[in-house]
């Protein structure tokens, strides 16, 4: 059994990297996405219930059937599906089939995430059935089960939406070229060369972990590929020296997604953006820039103070790598990761296929190290396919079973009436309104991919905030911040099931503890919104108070948040400490002061008990 899982992955890895660089086409063969998707998820769900069984094999072996039977149904019988999305109906066998996937599909997603994600997928699908019996917003005309499995099976945004799209065109691939890098020892010569260059600092691996993943999130155009990218060096450079699996996983969601907000290429969004609102490219990178510098400050800073706080001792310099020896050990690890970068920027391929190219240079690369165990050859090659494809099965589950819900949703039309909604409850009020717009962004960001949720958030509520006054850079950006939060927010966290996944932590705690760490996200935008200096808008003076107090009040953010300073901070302290940066983000001048003194005041009062105790 053991031998048949590798050659098992093998297959399943040089199925999809064939796929993703477009091979078949080179012999006349067209494999459409929903094919390729579903043979994607059967591929993921196989792994499951065959290698990775339970108690009940009986029942394993059933829902394996089944869910073969439902996605085989889509890769034999494609002509029908489309016949079904054409007359927008299913018939009977349709139904039928669309069930007997659906239902292996969710005890799956309880199997890698527990009990919460199904459930919640559970109340959205009753929701859109029982519509006309419940309040509000929720109320609708309520659409019979055909219906709603017509949705998750056929539609855009279901079971072979974007989420999955993702995972079987993008997230797989950089897994295999971690797994493939890590093989041929990569992975090492990275730890190496961080420790050598920041572990001499305070939790300087994971510091180095922020700044990567923030680079390269910037060009690859996608947090969750991002994440399992840069996730598989970085996430146990950080575990390994004693940060917890759950804040590890939580650090590398936020900082891959942050890559999207980051000049100069923000994943392609500066270019749309650009166009989109009628200005040059390179004053949406001026107006970008700073915000993102706040938002990495704070992680950065977090990442600081949790190290105290743990007691993450900073490495003795006697105990570090010397930076030419391991430098010149590894340099040819570099290859493989300038070609990412030229296919990425220079040749602008898209992600997946940027990726797959980038492997093949990792292959050709290993031959020129010393260490002849590093070499890819065939062994190592299929041990390194095996190593990234279990990685992948539990991300290519969740995002199937989240693309359930999103159909749900989309069938129901809630998300679009919650969004409208909560507009017009704000009344005219400008707070009001940008933290209902906020909320809907989060909302209706859940399960897009960047690109998409721009477009999206950007049509449906930018508007409502350049009506009240607010100018077209900053709606833009403000919705752009609150709409990629959903990539580490949970339900839909998909950097989160990236990076759990890579860590081995749960899912709804890392979740959490990503939300802590990417508070940014959701205070940065109402910053850069009251106060325009943040987007350096106005004179001199503006935009160098604007620089000073943001600066400060992110700084005053982490602390609060982590709880941390001289020391351990009372929750009294905590919450004064939180007031005074959002004071301190306030535009004008006696409310920032009033923040600074508060500050001041509270880590003051700590200062001096600390002295105390130990005097």
């Amino acid at each position: 059994m053991a031998r048949f899982h590798l050659w098992l992955t093998t297959l399943i890895a040089v199925y999809h990297l064939s796929v993703v660089a477009q091979l078949p086409t080179w012999f006349g063969v067209f494999i459409p996405d929903q094919v390729h998707e579903a043979v994607s998820i059967l591929s993921a769900l196989v792994l499951l219930f065959v290698f990775q069984p339970k108690d009940r094999r009986f029942a394993d072996r059933a829902l394996l059937v089944s869910a073969v039977a439902g996605g085989g149904f889509v890769v034999l019988f494609h002509d029908r599906v489309l016949e079904y999305s054409l007359f927008g109906f299913m018939d009977r066998a349709g139904t039928v089939v669309a069930l007997l996937l659906a239902v292996p599909l969710l005890l799956a997603a309880r199997r890698v995430a527990g009990w919460a994600l199904p459930a919640i997928i559970l109340f959205f699908v009753l929701m859109t059935m029982f519509q006309r019996f419940l309040p509000g917003i929720l109320y609708g005309a309520g659409f019979p089960i055909d219906r709603v499995l017509f949705s998750m099976y056929v539609g855009d945004a279901g079971i072979f939406g974007p989420p999955l799209r993702i995972a079987a065109n993008i997230v797989i691939v950089y897994l295999i070229f971690g797994a493939l890098m890590d093989r041929a020892g990569a992975g090492k010569w990275f730890m190496d060369l961080s420790l050598a260059l920041t572990g001499w600092s305070r939790g300087g691996p994971a510091k180095a972990a922020v700044v990567a993943s923030a680079m390269f999130g910037s060009i690859s155009g996608s947090p969750s590929g991002n994440a399992a990218t840069t996730g598989v060096f970085t996430i146990p450079m950080m575990k390994s020296i004693g940060y917890s699996a759950t804040f590890a996983a939580a650090v590398e969601a936020v900082a891959s997604t942050g890559g999207m907000i980051l000049p100069p290429v923000m994943g392609a969004i500066a270019f749309l953006m650009a166009t989109w609102i009628e200005v040059p490219y390179t004053e949406v990178v001026y107006a970008a820039a700073l915000p993102a510098a706040l938002y990495f400050l704070i992680v950065f800073i977090s990442v600081h103070l949790q190290a105290h706080k743990d007691g993450v001792a900073p490495l003795a310099r006697t105990e570090l790598p010397k930076l030419l020896p391991v430098f010149l050990r590894g340099w040819h690890n570099l290859i493989p990761v300038g070609a990412l970068v030229y296919f990425l920027i220079i040749a602008a391929l898209p992600p997946g296929i940027a990726g797959t190219y980038a492997c093949g240079f990792v292959l050709l690369s290993s031959f020129l190290s010393r260490d002849r165990s590093r070499w890819l050859t065939l062994p190592n090659i299929a041990k390194s396919f095996h190593d990234g494809v279990n990685r992948w099965v539990t991300i290519a589950v969740i995002t199937a079973s989240v693309g359930m819900m999103i159909g749900t949703l989309e069938l129901s039309g809630v998300g679009i009436k919650f969004s409208r909604f909560v507009v017009d409850l704000a009344g005219g009020d400008l707070l009001l309104t940008m933290l209902f717009v906020g909320i809907a962004s989060l909302i209706v960001g859940m399960g897009l991919d960047a690109t998409p949720a721009y477009i999206t958030l950007a049509t449906l509520l930018a508007p409502a905030l350049i009506r009240l006054g607010v100018s077209q850079m900053a709606a833009h950006l403000f919705v752009i911040y609150w709409g990629l939060a959903s990539f580490y927010t949970p339900p839909t966290c998909i950097a989160v099931f990236v990076t759990s996944g890579i860590a081995g932590s749960k899912i709804w705690a890392t979740g959490r503890e990503a939300m802590r760490l990417g508070v940014a996200a959701f205070i940065i935008p109402f910053a850069f919104v009251l106060n325009p200096g943040l987007l350096l808008v106005g004179d001199i003076g503006d935009i160098a108070r604007a620089v000073t107090t943001s600066v400060l009040g992110a700084t005053l953010v982490a602390v609060g948040v982590r709880g941390y300073a001289f020391g351990v901070l009372p929750a009294a302290s905590r919450i004064v400490v939180l007031v005074a940066s959002c004071l301190l983000i306030t535009p004008g001048f006696y409310a920032p002061v009033a923040g600074l003194a508060l500050a001041g005041a509270a880590l003051l009062h700590q200062r001096v008990s600390i002295h105390a105790e130990k005097t």
